[in-house]
Formats: C-alpha cells, sequence, structure tokens
C-alpha cells in the first residue's frame, strides 16, 4: 500500500500515461512508476490516494523513465484503467495476504 504524493505528465509514453511518485512508508521508502490511467483520473485527482503496488519486481525501462514499482489496477470495458484501492486509511507499506 502506497500514497501517491507527485504526478507528473509522461509525454514521452508510447500510451497516454502519468508519472507517479509513491510513498511507501520509512521501511521501503519512495518508488515512481508509470501508470496508463490518464483516461478515468486527471492529476490533481490521483494526488494522496492510497493505491496497491508490487514493489519486489525489477525496475523497468520505460522510455527515459525508470518505472520502480507496479502500481495496480483493472480495465473496464473500453479500456481505462481503474486504480485497486482502499477507501480508508492503511499503514503505508502494508502488505497484502
Amino acid at each position: 500500500m502506497g500514497r501517491i504524493i507527485h504526478v507528473d505528465d509522461f509525454p514521452e509514453a508510447r500510451k497516454p500515461a502519468y508519472k507517479l511518485t509513491i510513498d511507501f512508508g520509512s521501511e521501503i521508502g519512495t518508488k515512481k512508476s508509470s501508470a496508463q490511467i490518464t483516461e478515468l483520473y486527471k492529476k490533481e485527482d490521483l494526488l494522496n490516494r492510497l493505491v496497491v503496488c508490487v514493489v519486489n519486481f525489477a525496475p523497468k525501462q520505460i522510455g527515459p523513465f525508470l518505472s520502480e514499482c507496479l502500481t495496480c489496477g483493472a480495465a473496464d470495458a473500453e479500456g481505462g484503467v481503474s486504480l485497486l484501492s482502499f477507501e480508508q486509511d492503511v499503514p503505508l507499506g502494508s502488505k497484502f495476504f
């Protein structure tokens, strides 16, 4: 579980995407992620949002950007990606079972 603390446009991406900075708490720290979520989310709506991420994958180079974690979501029928998230606060860096 992480909290999005910064969102930038990612104009170099092949498909529309944002560059996210996500805080996972003191044990993990912050990591960056590229996310193709521009159809359903505005940048300002993403700030402080809690999101589900995979943090133990190897970093992946996406054009000029190094994505350090995978932000999880599910595609709708039109291909828009909806983030997996929590409505209530949980500790940053929480693990899932």
